[in-house]
Parts: structure tokens; C-alpha cells; sequence
């Protein structure tokens, strides 16, 4: 997939503001600091088009990034950090909840893991309600390059046992770094739309 063009077209906080073009959306959703922004730079071969933050809870909105005039790349406020309170965590809930039950374009859901570490509790709960709404998951295992090659098929069985994915979605392994599981998601998204 050859990217020609990206554009941060809306940061949206309802319904009201998402895109209306009906065009194909992929949403990404992770744990704060799994590193969504590092998979999307990646993704659309930029180096800082979104933004990387030291401080997990950064994302606030739900940012619509349209690649090619096509697709878009949603991504959702990154969940399970600590320091956002209460009442902001309800939100963003409501939020992911709205859009994920009522967005008609949504095609597919791309999950972002930290290959380094179990799941969390955040992390099996995220799947299941993804599950529960019937959508299709993608689970990426980010940060490969992180763990000595020796040790990936390991590590990739702790969490398909963890996960227990159901039959039709997929368990991609990924790196910002040496570019692994790229090609990947390019196939899967061009076989989408």
C-alpha cells in the first residue's frame, strides 16, 4: 500500500463531529503508552504526524485520520491509566461505547498489546466487549523488537492463552522499529475496503 496522503481531520468528542463521509474506518484501541501513535506513524510512513507523548492519558478525543482519501484511522483515548479520574474515564467509556455500537462504518477493530507483558485486566476486558458488540479484532502485539527473537513464540503463546481469540481474528506481531507486521495491516486493510 503506497500512502500519498494523511490528514488529521477531526478530534472529535461526539457524535456530532465524526466524519460523514461514510468512508471505511479502522479503529485502534490500546492501553495508554502501548503505543498507538508509534503504529499509526508507522502505518502511514510519517515520522511525528501523531503525536508521541512521555505522559500516558494524553489522548482525549477520538482523532480521525483520513490516509489516501479512502480509510480512516480512528484513534480512541487509550485506556486503563491511573491518573485519569473517574469522571473522565466515564466518559471516554461512554464515548467508545457510542461509537462502537452505533458506528456503521466501522470495519475493523485493531488492538494494540504491549508484547512485553501479560495482558492486563483492562486489556481481556477491552476484547470481550469488543466481542460482545461482534466486531472483528486484530489484535497487534507492539514493542516485538523489544524481546530476543528466542523468546517470541513464547511470549506469543502467553497471550493467546490469555486472550483466547475467537476463530476469525488475528494475532499480528509489530515493530515501529524494524518495521515488522507493517505489510501486514497494509494487506489486511486493503483487503477490507
Amino acid at each position: 500500500m503506497k500512502i500519498n496522503s494523511v490528514n488529521l481531520v477531526i478530534s472529535a468528542v461526539r457524535r456530532s463531529q465524526y466524519p460523514t463521509d461514510n468512508k471505511p474506518e479502522f479503529l485502534l484501541v490500546g492501553r495508554s503508552n502501548v503505543g498507538k501513535s508509534s503504529f499509526i506513524n508507522t502505518l502511514i510512513n510519517r515520522k511525528n504526524y501523531a503525536r508521541t507523548s512521555a505522559t500516558p492519558g494524553k489522548t482525549q478525543t477520538i482523532n480521525f485520520y483520513l490516509v489516501n482519501d479512502q480509510f480512516y484511522l480512528v484513534d480512541a483515548p487509550g485506556y486503563g491509566y491511573a491518573q485519569v479520574n473517574k469522571k473522565k474515564q466515564k466518559k471516554f467509556g461512554l464515548m467508545m461505547e457510542d461509537y462502537l455500537t452505533n458506528r456503521k462504518n466501522l470495519k475493523q477493530v485493531f488492538m494494540l498489546v504491549d508484547f512485553r507483558h501479560k495482558l492486563t485486566n483492562d486489556d481481556i476486558m477491552m476484547y470481550n466487549f469488543l466481542k460482545y458488540y461482534k466486531l472483528p479484532v486484530t489484535i497487534i502485539a507492539t514493542k516485538v523488537d523489544k524481546i530476543p527473537i528466542t523468546k517470541q513464540q513464547q511470549q506469543r503463546n502467553v497471550l493467546l492463552e490469555d486472550l483466547d481469540l475467537v476463530v476469525g481474528d488475528e494475532f499480528v506481531m509489530f515493530s515501529n522499529v524494524t518495521k515488522i507486521g507493517k505489510d501486514e495491516i497494509h494487506q489486511k486493510i486493503e483487503r477490507t475496503i
